[in-house]
């Protein structure tokens, strides 16, 4: 009997758990079949071509080969395409017509993660990258030890010159052009204690606690501290209780972009037991980072199917503006702005638009009076280290480049994004062209209160 084929599907894509700790998930014959597999229908179809570097790398290898066909590709040069992929999650979300409940059921972005898993457990990574890429992923080391009195003011000035990023890009391949965080000495932990933390009285709703304790990231934490400040502000504005962790771990994002599910593991029981503990007493969890949300929304509960804590976590975890969204449709919103906004470009995050709760930053931002929003759906091509890395830089360059486009077409007075890191990589672009670059939109409500 034939099974019948549809051409595509117009279901909502379901995701299937990752079965990362079953034999067959490494084996390296079993992978690079599924990837001729994937690759055939992605060559036949071509959907996502202008989404990032992973396509174009995978057709123009198949363009260029003898045959003009995958047959003729050879396997080792599967790991080029690989290597673009970032896991933003954009093809799987807004492009594929071919996932699940599809009957090829292709994942292309965790067949991505597979792959990488397989070739960071077997050690085919140059000794000079795999250096590179633990400094990079390892955020919690680099940023608690750098953000330190006296340690941050010499790490950001030590950056700065250009001998010292000459050396960075031979040695361990960071691109001497790439903007590399800057060291906060006054992060996070000391600047809430000098918040006054009062609420007239905890309002709860069906969908929110009132109550939130804040995972910061390491980024925000230890970086751009006065971005979470923005957060908790606006937050306290709006009649909601904000406290933030003790001790926080890194979400583990960056290393699960290696392929590093081991590390990723450990990550996740650091910081799950603690987050329990939080949601147990009655608080809600918001991150300002879209890939930390996205981490603790999806793929750790992917990862982890059964773990009923990690589940307990993904219900009780949103971002910001879905966080006030929510109470807005309760009537617990402020919306007494003091000041307008005028015309703001934004840049929605990827891995903000793959949690699939609709624009809801540009709903809450369009309540300021004479405010204009444009929304705008490109990458970035930043994602935390790409942006970074010799190998990519001028590739995110590119990738970025029709949101700068965009943005120095029409004269805008504020441009934002939901990830702080895509709106610093935009922004860069944009230093001339008198643009406010703001690093997230919560820093807008912030102004437009007045506080």
């Amino acid at each position: 009997m034939s099974v019948k084929i549809t051409e595509g599907g117009l279901s909502a894509p379901t995701r299937h758990k990752i079965a990362w700790k079953e034999k067959t998930f490494l084996d390296k014959k079993l992978v690079d079949n599924e990837l001729s597999r994937v690759f055939e229908v992605c060559h036949g179809c071509r959907r996502c071509v202008g989404l990032c570097e992973a396509f174009p790398t995978l057709f123009n290898l198949i363009d260029k080969s003898e045959n003009f066909d995958l047959e003729s590709v050879d396997k080792k040069d599967y790991s080029k395409v690989v290597d673009e992929c970032y896991l933003c999650d954009l093809c799987y979300q807004t492009k594929c017509p071919y996932v699940p409940p599809h009957e090829w059921a292709i994942d292309f972005p965790h067949l991505m993660l597979r792959a990488k898993a397989e070739k960071f457990e077997k050690q085919r990574i140059k000794k000079t990258i795999r250096f590179r890429n633990y400094i990079l992923s390892s955020t919690d080391i680099i940023f608690k030890s750098c953000s330190k009195p006296i340690i941050a003011n010499t790490i950001n000035f030590v950056l700065k010159l250009n001998l010292i990023r000459i050396i960075l890009e031979k040695f361990i391949r960071i691109h001497r052009n790439a903007d590399l965080p800057k060291m906060n000495p006054i992060n996070l932990k000391k600047r809430f204690k000098n918040l006054t933390n009062k609420t007239k009285s905890i309002t709860k709703t069906s969908k929110t606690k009132g109550k939130v304790k804040l995972f910061a990231s390491c980024y925000c934490s230890n970086s751009e501290p006065g971005l979470a400040e923005d957060l908790i502000k606006v937050f306290m504005h709006n009649n909601i209780q904000m406290e933030i962790f003790e001790q926080e771990n890194c979400c583990g994002m960056p290393k699960l972009e290696l392929g590093d599910l081991k590390s990723v593991e450990k990550l996740k029981e650091k910081n799950i037991p603690m987050m329990v503990k939080a949601v147990k007493n009655g608080y809600d969890l918001v991150s300002p980072v879209p890939s930390c949300v996205l981490m603790f929304k999806q793929e750790l509960p992917l990862l982890f199917p059964y773990d009923k804590d990690v589940i307990l976590i993904q219900k009780n975890m949103f971002d910001p503006f879905e966080y006030l969204s929510l109470r807005d449709e309760e009537g617990l919103f402020n919306s007494n702005f003091k000041y307008s906004s005028g015309k703001i470009a934004y840049q929605t995050a990827c891995h903000q638009r793959v949690q699939n709760f609709g624009p809801k930053t540009k709903s809450i931002l369009s309540k300021i009076p004479k405010s204009d929003i444009t929304m705008i759906e490109r990458c970035s091509g930043h994602d935390g280290t790409y942006a970074i890395k010799s190998e990519s830089f001028e590739k995110s360059l590119k990738i970025r480049k029709p949101v700068v486009t965009k943005i120095k077409k029409d004269d805008y007075k504020i441009f934002t994004s939901d990830c702080p890191m895509a709106a610093k990589h935009i922004g860069n672009a944009l230093n001339k062209d008198n643009v406010e670059v703001k690093l997230h939109p919560i820093s807008i409500l912030k102004t437009a209160y007045g506080i």
